[in-house]
């Protein structure tokens, strides 16, 4: 749903929304990123995007994307429902076409039911409200489900691919606020395996932050969210905060907890599975979005009965927000 009604775009230093979905084959290799965004600032009228990602981790990727006035893109107040120049991301799906200098995508993905619980990524309600810190909020309302379907991937010159999408672990996300954080990591994965078997049902997503409140920047913030067996941890309250531990560098996010369970997860991408996003703040700033859905990760965890386990995966999504321009990455879009 749209968690900033239209009448308040542009108000207050302007905002930007978002919803988005990652589908991943299972072995790793490919994945489809889509997302629609309304983007706002208080001196011009807002804007719609499309954006689309086809990550191949042999092929190389395609990204493309478009931009329309607010008033032609459709946006549902009361569900996961955004379309943006004929590309749509619901619950239920997302399909689209688009076209660049750099090649062309359509898509067609239908998703099956959610497998696990949603997750709400701070922990009270209140602080989703617009005017409380932190003024990013996030929330995934499909944490894990399957999608198929059909992905079409046009890098010109004649070289088409077709990708056929059955039982791909996908993922819905949303988030909204009054521009990026100063600097952030975020990852989800829902395509683990185990002693190098799938673990259907292990999902992991976590981010963390530093965010500018007024003059100051506050202390790194992360907390983690981990499904399995049926079984939710939201490790976000405020003592977990306190002591969660995430540490970002330019392709790598390390992170730690000791609340309520023991995990630690290492995620890290090479530079050829990169892509590099400008995502502009409403304020005038630029976020550099260093984006895969391609990254590595490793997965401990302990839990309070003391039963462990040691999980890794070719695709994970990883996605560093910075300022610092000199990063090495080719920016695309």
């Amino acid at each position: 749903m749209i968690a900033l009604p239209p009448e308040l775009l542009g108000l207050r230093g302007g905002a930007v929304e978002s919803w988005f979905s990652k589908a991943n084959a299972p072995d790793g290799t490919r994945a489809l990123w889509t997302r629609c965004t309304v983007f706002a600032r208080k001196d011009l009228p807002p804007v719609a995007e499309a954006w689309a990602i086809a990550f191949d981790r042999h092929r190389g990727h395609v990204a493309v994307k478009s931009t329309v006035p607010f008033e032609s893109a459709r946006f549902a107040t009361d569900a996961v429902d955004a379309e943006v120049d004929g590309c749509t991301v619901r619950a239920a799906g997302t399909r689209g076409a688009l076209a660049s200098g750099r090649g062309a995508l359509t898509w067609d993905l239908a998703f099956g039911p959610a497998l696990v619980d949603p997750i709400v990524h701070l922990p009270a309600l209140w602080m989703y409200r617009d005017a409380v810190p932190p003024f990013s909020k996030l929330v995934t309302p499909v944490a894990d489900a399957r999608a198929r379907g059909e992905v079409v991937v046009d890098r010109g010159g004649g070289d088409r691919d077709v990708w056929a999408v059955d039982e791909w672990p996908v993922m819905v996300g949303h988030n909204w606020g009054r521009g990026n954080a100063e600097l952030y990591a975020w990852t989800h994965c829902n395509a683990w395996e185990i002693d190098k078997q799938p673990a259907p049902g292990l999902v992991l997503e976590a981010f963390s932050a530093r965010v500018r409140v007024g003059p100051l920047l506050s202390p790194m913030a992360t907390a983690a969210f981990l499904r399995w067996r049926g079984k939710s941890w939201d490790l976000s309250s405020p003592r977990a905060l306190s002591k969660n531990r995430g540490t970002i560098s330019l392709r790598r996010w390390e992170l730690t907890t000791t609340e309520e369970l023991e995990l630690a997860c290492d995620v890290a991408a090479e530079t050829d599975d990169v892509v590099g996003l400008h995502y502009a703040n409403p304020n005038g700033s630029m976020t550099y979005c260093l984006n895969t859905k391609l990254a590595r990760a490793r997965l401990d965890v302990r839990f309070p009965d003391g039963e462990a386990l040691t999980a890794t995966s070719r695709a994970a999504a990883l996605e560093i927000g910075t300022l610092d321009a000199a990063h090495g990455v080719r920016m695309v879009l």
